[in-house]
């Protein structure tokens, strides 16, 4: 009847409702959530990136760049108030002795308003001068910069994306978007893609980041066997993610090597010789931690603490790389405490 056919699709709605708003939120659909939010709170700030060279820029249109005889279209700078007003001010001459604003410029103030000094009263023209000797302002040493963000340069994944060499797409739902994928994932030649996916992760832009990151975990959680034998060629894209020094990139970067490393069986061992890439640019950034007070901090969930979650991989690293591990981890980083030999 229609009323149990009714029914029947009112309860298959609430049960999609139940999956669609109970399932885990993938790192790469946070990221997209952050994103978001950015662009309410500062939406020229991926703009002003790119101007500054520190992201790569985005396509100019969906189907690529424009031919470079193309004409572009040129924005009017825009200036305020104060600026045109400071900017008036500076035209006055001698000869008008007015501004466009009607103000009298310095040098068309009659002389009978100026104060004159009378002579050998001003310090001007003597060898020697009474007035006390200027300090010189304190030189500071220069900043290091061991902080500061570094400029991203275009990965590969990007490359391929664009030109469409790789196996995937996006399909866009209700809460996340999730990544699909056009053949099967146990086939995929890992010593080829599995290092593309890696140098996605200092992508900024989706869907780049977006399809990098899901990518990354997605082989990972799959790849059991195969995961091992390339984790050598995995070094340098995650050196180049975390030299960066973006505190979202690190953040993101540091999530898939815990994945990495809980991947499969002796993924801990083997990347124990390549600490020395690795740990160096964890050593500066261990103690950044977010200093709230006695106030709670709501995004806990998001784990996006930098320093606790250098901690966590760091004891990642030691509980899985061995009897070596720990050694060559108090060698990168001295104030790493160990948590196996407290224990």
């Amino acid at each position: 009847s229609l009323d149990s056919g009714a029914q029947a699709h009112a309860c298959a709605a609430f049960l999609c409702a139940i999956i669609m708003f109970t399932q885990k939120i993938s790192h790469a659909a946070q990221l997209v959530h952050q994103d978001a939010f950015q662009r309410i709170v500062s939406p020229d700030k991926k703009k002003l990136d790119q101007a500054r060279g520190m992201v790569p820029k985005s396509q100019e249109s969906p189907f690529g760049d424009f031919p470079r005889d193309y004409s572009r279209p040129q924005r009017e700078l825009t200036t305020s108030a104060t600026m045109k007003l400071t900017g008036v001010a500076a035209l006055g001459t001698p000869r008008t002795g007015r501004t466009e604003d009607g103000c009298m410029s310095s040098r068309s103030i009659p002389d009978s308003e100026r104060s004159w000094r009378e002579k050998r009263t001003g310090t001007g023209g003597q060898s020697y001068s009474t007035s006390p000797r200027l300090q010189k302002p304190e030189t500071r040493p220069p900043k290091a910069g061991a902080f500061q963000r570094r400029s991203i340069e275009p990965s590969e994944f990007r490359r391929f994306y664009d030109r469409g060499d790789l196996p995937i797409q996006i399909k866009h739902n209700g809460t996340q978007n999730k990544i699909v994928w056009k053949v099967d994932v146990e086939k995929l030649d890992y010593h080829h893609y599995l290092p593309i996916f890696f140098d996605g992760l200092r992508e900024k832009d989706d869907p780049y980041r977006f399809l990098s990151v899901e990518g990354t975990l997605n082989m990972l959680e799959r790849g059991g066997s195969k995961i091992l034998p390339v984790v050598p060629q995995l070094v340098i894209p995650i050196k180049k993610a975390l030299n960066t020094r973006d505190t979202e990139v690190m953040v993101i970067t540091l999530k898939v090597l815990q994945a990495l490393v809980m991947s499969a069986e002796m993924v801990g061992e083997a990347l124990v010789p390549y600490y020395r890439q690795l740990l160096p640019v964890l050593n500066i950034f261990k103690s950044s931690n977010l200093n709230i007070g006695d106030a709670m901090d709501y995004s806990q969930r998001k784990r996006n603490n930098l320093g606790e979650l250098i901690d966590e991989t760091l004891e990642i690293f030691e509980v899985h790389g061995g009897e070596d591990a720990f050694i060559n981890i108090k060698y990168m980083i001295p104030t790493y405490e160990s948590r196996t030999l407290a224990s």
